[in-house]
């Protein structure tokens, strides 16, 4: 793996930790959604990741493509320009369901 990605996997993997933790203490979207600071850092964190996964190689996506990575960009887009739309529930639903697949998918591309 080429530095450059190593560096933005790590980045994506950190952002992705911070999420678990802004979002740990609450046990439903509403509740993490009425929290402005940890909702609003979650979703800061949701656009770092989609800005590191357009910084990573096209060799790295090809020989990675069961990350469905055009969707983490599409995600990141969407909440940076129509941040007053986010449905609540559908952030709740990926960080629940889909972040922990996407991080233990990375670490296992990448070995760190």
């Amino acid at each position: 793996m080429a530095d450059k990605d190593k560096y933005n996997i790590i980045a994506i993997v950190e952002a992705i930790e911070k999420i678990f933790q802004y979002s740990s203490q609450y046990s439903t979207a509403d509740e993490l959604y009425n929290c402005n600071r940890d909702f609003d850092a979650s979703m800061m964190n949701f656009i770092v990741i989609g800005e590191m996964v357009a910084r990573l190689s096209d060799e790295f996506t090809m020989e990675n493509s069961h990350i469905d990575w055009h969707k983490i960009k599409g995600f990141r887009n969407i909440l940076a320009h129509d941040y007053f739309g986010i449905d609540a529930e559908e952030v709740w639903d990926i960080i629940k369901k889909h972040l922990p697949k996407l991080k233990s998918d990375i670490e296992e591309i990448s070995n760190i």
